[in-house]
């Protein structure tokens, strides 16, 4: 994102580390359920026959289990959306809730093995946005924690996003009300939290500022 990544507010706290020194540990058993003990492709997955509100992503060929989101999960996921939603209005960027599948690495033969489905995404290019999903690294994605998914969302999904070219990635946790901002930039990533005040700039949209206070009020 090269200089966009700079402008942050006064408050924040600001942390830029470079990714060659940190380790992320796998551990997705114990945090959701694997569909089976096997390697599954995007092919595989789009053909799936599933029981009505039952949801998987691919993590590398290995299907894991989601959990129904609680009623405030869902009360921050719509508010942010509706921020989102009201300044991208007429503009190129598009925004999608939760499920919607994200083929980070995309293969045209649909032999990519990883298929996420972020509480929010923002796909500026509309060659990347297929019938399916987005087709390859949205440029901003919003995960909101829940108890069965921190260490997914927080460790894997991080590495993952990085590796595929997200620009901008958040991460809220409810339970402690806090949003965690991620900029990637190269081998280096630049990182700003907040709380549950003030106002939170997205950096891949210029312009928009996400007032947190009805977002975190449920």
């Amino acid at each position: 994102m090269g200089s966009a990544l700079s402008p942050y507010r006064e408050g924040a706290n600001i942390v830029v580390v470079s990714i060659q020194y940190l380790w992320y540990t796998e551990r997705m058993n114990g945090n959701a359920l694997l569909k089976e003990d096997e390697t599954w492709t995007y092919a595989d997955y789009k053909d799936w026959e599933l029981a009505p509100g039952e949801r998987y992503e691919l993590f590398r060929g290995k299907a894991v289990a989601m959990a129904a989101p609680n009623e405030y999960h869902q009360l921050i996921l719509g508010e942010l959306f509706k921020q989102i939603a009201n300044y991208l209005t007429g503009k190129p960027c598009k925004v999608f809730p939760a499920p919607y599948d994200v083929r980070l690495f995309y293969e045209a033969d649909e032999s990519d093995d990883t298929v996420l489905q972020p509480d929010i995404v923002v796909v500026c290019d509309k060659e990347k946005r297929g019938p399916e999903g987005c087709r390859g690294a949205p440029d901003f994605v919003v995960e909101i924690l829940s108890p069965s998914n921190k260490a997914v969302d927080m460790e894997l999904k991080f590495d993952l996003y990085r590796q595929a070219g997200v620009k901008e990635y958040w991460v809220i946790d409810p339970e402690h009300k806090t949003l965690h901002c991620y900029g990637f930039e190269g081998d280096r990533f630049f990182f700003r939290s907040y709380g549950t005040t003030g106002t939170a700039p997205v950096e891949t949209l210029k312009g928009l500022e996400i007032a947190l206070e009805p977002v975190f009020a449920g």
